[in-house]
C-alpha cells in the first residue's frame, strides 16, 4: 500500500513538472543584419531583434532557441515546420500576409541609401544608371524596383558584402533598413569616415515576428508579450542599447 502511495506521488510529481515546464520555440534568425540580428564574438546570435524576441518569451511565459539561419531558407523553413518564429527584422508587406501570420509590429524603419563618404543625392532619381547593392529578397530591393528610376540593381546574400563592395568602387550604392544603415556608418569601425548616410525614404515599415499561417495560438503569445515589454520600459532600454540614445 505504502509502495503504491508513493508510486502514485512520483507520478503527480512527475506530471506536474511536466506541465509547469516552459514551452520552447525554435527562432530562425539570419545574423548578418546588425545591430538588429548578428553574431557576437562566440558566434552566438546577438541584436535588437533577438533581445526583443527573448524578452517577449521571458514576458510571455515561453522559451526560445534562437538559431543562425541563412536568409534565402528562412521563409521556407518556417513553412515547413523547421522553425516556429522568424525574428529577423521581417517588414510586414501584404505580399507575406498571404503566406504567413505575423506578430504585431515591434519596430519602425524606413529605406536608406548609403553612399561613399563624398557623394549624396536627394531622392531615388539621383540613382538612375548606378550601379545599386542590397540583401536579396529583403525590402530595400523591392522599393527600389518599384520606384524603377533606370538603377542598375546587384543583389547579395549578405548586406555587408554589398556594403564592401561599395568600398571597394564596384558598386555606387546600398540600398537597406535605417537601423543597419546607421550602423555601419556610425558604429562599424572597419568603415569610419568612410560612408554616407545620403537619404531616407519617406515609406514607413513595420517588423513583425512570422509564423506559419493559421498559428493564432503563438501570435497571441507574441502579441502579450510584446505589449508587456513596451509597457515595461524594456523596449526603450533595448534601443538605446542597440541604437543609442534619441534613436
Amino acid at each position: 500500500m505504502f509502495r503504491g502511495v508513493a508510486l502514485a506521488l512520483l507520478m503527480l510529481t512527475l506530471f506536474c513538472g511536466q506541465a509547469l515546464a516552459a514551452e520552447k520555440y525554435i527562432v530562425a534568425s539570419d545574423c548578418t543584419w546588425p545591430p538588429m540580428e548578428m553574431l557576437n564574438a562566440q558566434k552566438q546570435p546577438e541584436g535588437y531583434s533577438t533581445d526583443y524576441i527573448r524578452a517577449v518569451a521571458k514576458a510571455a511565459g515561453f522559451e526560445v532557441d534562437v538559431r543562425n539561419v541563412a536568409w534565402d531558407g528562412i521563409f521556407a523553413g518556417v513553412a515547413t515546420g523547421n522553425y516556429d518564429i522568424v525574428a529577423s527584422s521581417t517588414t510586414i508587406t501584404p505580399e507575406r500576409l498571404k503566406t504567413f501570420d505575423f506578430s504585431d509590429p515591434y519596430y519602425e524603419v524606413v529605406q536608406a541609401v548609403v553612399l561613399p563618404a563624398d557623394k549624396k543625392i536627394t531622392s531615388l532619381k539621383d540613382l538612375k544608371g548606378k550601379k545599386v547593392g542590397g540583401q536579396i529578397g529583403t525590402t530595400g530591393i523591392f522599393v527600389l524596383r518599384k520606384a524603377d528610376v533606370g538603377a542598375q540593381i546587384r543583389e547579395y546574400d549578405d548586406v555587408g558584402l554589398a556594403i564592401q563592395d561599395m568600398v571597394g568602387g564596384r558598386i555606387d550604392a546600398v540600398i537597406c533598413d535605417d537601423p543597419v544603415a546607421m550602423f555601419y556608418v556610425n558604429k562599424k569601425a572597419d568603415y569610419a569616415g568612410k560612408l554616407n548616410l545620403s537619404f531616407k525614404t519617406g515609406d514607413t515599415e513595420y517588423y513583425g515576428f512570422t509564423v506559419r499561417k493559421g498559428r493564432k495560438d503563438l501570435v497571441d503569445k507574441l502579441n502579450k508579450g510584446i505589449r508587456q515589454v513596451k509597457e515595461s520600459g524594456e523596449e526603450a532600454r533595448l534601443i538605446e542599447k542597440w541604437m543609442g540614445k534619441n534613436n
